[in-house]
């Protein structure tokens, strides 16, 4: 019997690597074929799995975010969950890689048996007696469903790609997250700024009201001034309050990012010394190939291409091989002996002959779902370019916008100062000087939170690229904070 079945084995053994999968090329992408056009200098990429993302927190020089984006990699929830995925998905790879092995089991045993001859009615006068022996049995069996058709191997192919694309994923999430922390960073000490300016502003606005009073008290001044005065100085508290709101909003947020109850945490209010990173004047497009969601994007698509092979082996028949070895015996020092051993080698073969259309149906749907993954890989390429655009774009706005703000904000300080001291030689009316006031206000609020735009603009860029631009980068506070 072993000698007929040893040339279907072999058979069994060399079909094993056939693989009824299409070859896997990474889809093409409908990108642009020169340039970006913010930055001539970007050329077409091909996007590939994600690598290193790099320190990029570290442009901006502040030791308070340095801190927070570690804590995030640690505490962060989400990030718990995605790195939980990836672990599943690795086992699930180690099980379906397990499935192309044998399958070797072994079972031991003893049985103690007797019979017992008690005493009958004819009997009352007889004794009971017993006879007891033990049957000790041991045996191995070993099955493997050799892979003829590549049914298997592309199961394990497709949860090998899924165990990739989990990874990209969880590098997706950890880039968001650290990119939502730095955000929040930068608009809390924003408001931070624009508080300190208020508390100064708010100062002035009650010096102001003095002085109003006491011209209204000399007669030079209406009850009207001294309303307009007083309006002005709640509103600007009124504002102050509302800063304040939003602190603790960000601030919140900050603590639920690095996994901490947010009744527990707080960010130290201090002085603003705000650096935005110098972007290079050209960004070479192969840092597309960075990010993440590309990545995951790509590797679905090859899990898609590998399940098309294993819906298509289902046309072919599958293949089972089994062998069993075992032994019983009365006493432990016969139970391998050769009177006592029996064995077992077997095949057996299986084929569906009529399915009314079912496989045929899921192999369409297969190639359906990879037609759906493709569409997916390359609207997640065109939206990488479509954010590099509008990203790059953004930081040259707001960093433009910086010097005729600053100008701006100079040109009100100076020209609400003329008017206070014109209101109190009684040369102009008080309306001139709350509109003064109200132009200088504002002007300062602009320029802190074109401050704030610079960075989150260059933080954008930096989640748009899949990471931090490669090269030298030169730090500098090409924008600094206002003086109140």
């Amino acid at each position: 019997m072993t000698h007929r079945l040893l040339p279907l084995i072999a058979v069994s053994t060399l079909l094993a690597g056939c693989s009824m999968a299409p070859a896997y090329h990474v889809p093409t992408s409908v990108v642009p074929t020169s340039a970006f056009r913010a930055d001539p200098g970007w050329v077409a990429a091909t996007p590939s799995d994600a690598v290193a993302k790099g320190e990029w927190w570290r442009l901006f020089g502040d030791d308070t975010l340095n801190a927070l984006e570690a804590r995030v990699l640690i505490t962060n929830q989400n990030l718990a969950y995605y790195r939980a995925s990836y672990a599943q998905a690795l086992a699930t790879v180690r099980v379906d890689k397990a499935a192309l092995l044998p399958t070797v089991g072994v079972t031991a045993g003893v049985t103690r048996q007797g019979t017992v001859s008690g005493r009958t009615q004819s009997q009352i006068g007889g004794a009971a007696t017993s006879t007891t022996g033990s049957t000790f049995s041991a045996a191995g069996t070993a099955s493997w469903a050799p892979d003829l058709w590549g049914a298997l191997t592309n199961t394990t192919r497709g949860a090998r790609a899924a165990a990739e694309a989990s990874a990209a994923e969880l590098a997706n999430a950890t880039l968001s997250a650290q990119g939502t922390l730095a955000t929040s960073y930068f608009t809390l000490r924003g408001l931070d700024a624009q508080a300190q300016m208020l508390d100064t502003t708010i100062a002035g606005y009650r010096r102001a009201l003095v002085i109003t009073r006491n011209k209204f008290a000399a007669g030079t001044a209406t009850s009207a001034d001294v309303d307009t005065a007083q309006a002005t100085l709640s509103n600007a508290e009124a504002s102050r309050r509302d800063l304040d709101r939003q602190r603790i909003a960000n601030e919140t947020a900050i603590a639920v990012l690095v996994g901490q109850n947010p009744s527990t945490f707080a960010i130290a209010r201090s002085d603003w010394h705000p650096v935005v990173p110098e972007v290079p004047g050209v960004v070479p497009s192969a840092v597309l190939e960075r990010r993440p969601d590309i990545a995951n994007a790509e590797r679905l698509v090859a899990a898609a291409n590998a399940n098309i092979g294993v819906q298509r082996a289902a046309f072919f028949p599958s293949l089972s091989l089994s062998a069993q070895l075992g032994s019983n015996a009365g006493s432990l020092s016969s139970l391998f002996g050769a009177a006592t051993s029996v064995w077992s080698l077997g095949a057996s073969a299986a084929e569906t002959l009529l399915d009314w259309g079912a496989r045929s149906a899921k192999v369409a749907g297969a190639r359906a779902a990879y037609d759906a993954a493709v569409a997916t890989y390359r609207q997640t390429v065109l939206g990488a370019f479509q954010e590099v655009e509008s990203d790059l774009a953004g930081v040259d706005a707001f960093r433009a916008e910086y010097e005729h703000y600053r100008i701006a904000s100079q040109s009100a300080d100076r020209a609400e100062q003329v008017t206070r001291n014109e209101y109190q030689a009684g040369t102009v009316d008080f309306t001139t000087v709350t509109a003064a006031q109200a132009t200088a206000y504002n002007a300062r609020t602009t320029l802190i939170l074109n401050t704030v735009n610079q960075q989150n603009a260059a933080v954008s860029l930096i989640e748009a690229i899949g990471g931090q631009w490669t090269g030298a980068v030169d730090l500098h506070p090409s924008a600094t904070p206002p003086k109140p």
